[in-house]
């Protein structure tokens, strides 16, 4: 579906000709709720061909673990996404809800200010004066709304919630009801109701979730990009959508650059060398493939306003200074080492790159 008006659209709607496509080749039995059966959510996620209709791939990785987190979904169970900042967790969340309801905007977003109200309802309190407790005066949650249609709602960064709130989901999730004692009132979940929540690892101990909650989810962990092919076809993939969704007006970066960006990532990010020759100082930022993806919108962005359309290596290094050096002491430092230790003496290929990359970094 092309966009001309907003900067984002919703999955169900980016790609609706894949889901309706998919719906209307459906031969297998379909969970009460659902739009899809589990094997054309599958499909949808990891991609293939139907009637003609090619399925771009949301998620490039292991399709066991999608596997497992539709599965549970169609249990009674609810499903939690963890990985590091940049694993596509908030990405496969959004496209697991578009793809089994047609509706992934359910949605509540975690942060140290999000309230029980967040997670249950609120009133509009100008009719709670005027006419008391009623429905009518009822603002309800994603979650309640979920519960009454039977559909899935989302609950992004868990673990950023206060323990208090997160434990608002411990009866919900347990009971299949909500309490609404002020109108001596349980909302009972509809079949095909269910919760799919993330947590970054990398906010562990902020606020950590009970045992008690735990319990009430199935696990996924999503690991990082196992090889850099598999990091630069993610890359790829997305810059390439980005591209028409935000109009860059640039030439798509070539297989080279990608790979290039990548590789600086990873090793940064794991403090070691591709061919592990030699150890590296790690940098405070995470430097994830939504980072790299990130990181070559902008310098296509850059290239499209104030260059000729072609990224060049200026362009990159801009946007890598800007990705990498996040402490300025700490990051300055490791990111000069690399440029000499590493990237100075990888040839031709680096050399451009490197002269701008120091240049930034004096």
């Amino acid at each position: 579906m092309e966009n001309t008006e907003f900067q984002r659209l919703p999955a169900e709607e980016l790609f609706q000709k894949e889901i309706d496509a998919l719906i209307a080749a459906e031969k297998e039995p379909i969970p009460t709720g659902w739009k899809m059966s589990p094997r054309s959510v599958l499909k949808y996620i990891t991609g293939g061909e139907v009637n003609g209709i090619e399925i771009t791939p949301k998620y490039i990785g292991n399709d066991r673990l999608v596997e497992i987190a539709i599965a549970t979904l169609v249990t009674d169970r609810a499903l939690l996404l963890i990985g590091e900042p940049g694993t596509a967790k908030s990405w496969l969340s959004e496209h697991l809800a578009a793809a089994i309801n047609g509706d992934s905007t359910k949605v509540v977003q975690g942060t140290a200010g999000t309230t029980e109200e967040h997670i249950r309802y609120s009133w509009n309190y100008a009719m709670l004066i005027a006419k008391g407790p009623s429905k009518e005066a009822m603002l309800k949650s994603p979650i309640y709304r979920a519960m009454e249609t039977g559909t899935i709602a989302r609950l992004e960064e868990i673990s950023r919630c206060a323990s208090e709130v997160q434990d608002a989901l411990i009866s919900i999730l347990s009971e299949k009801r909500l309490s609404v004692p002020e109108l001596a009132f349980e909302l009972p979940a509809k079949k095909g109701f269910s919760i799919i929540a993330t947590a970054n690892t990398r906010d562990k101990g902020v606020n950590e979730m009970s045992a008690a909650l735990k319990r009430r989810f199935n696990i996924v962990v999503l690991p990082s990009p196992a090889n850099i092919q598999t990091e630069i076809d993610i890359v790829r993939s997305r810059i390439s959508q980005l591209s028409n969704s935000l109009e860059l007006r640039a030439e798509m970066p070539n297989d080279e650059l990608i790979e290039n960006v990548i590789t600086i990532f990873r090793e940064l990010r794991n403090g070691k060398t591709l061919d592990n020759t030699q150890k590296l100082k790690t940098t405070t930022g995470v430097l994830s493939t939504a980072e790299a993806i990130s990181l070559l919108a902008n310098s296509m962005a850059l290239a499209a306003s104030f260059g000729n359309g072609k990224i060049e290596d200026y362009d990159i290094a801009a946007a890598l200074q800007g990705a990498i050096v996040k402490d300025e002491e700490k990051d300055k430092i490791a990111w000069k080492e690399y440029l000499e230790n590493v990237m100075k003496k990888r040839g031709e290929r680096y050399r451009t790159l490197y002269k701008e990359c120091k240049e930034l970094n004096r």
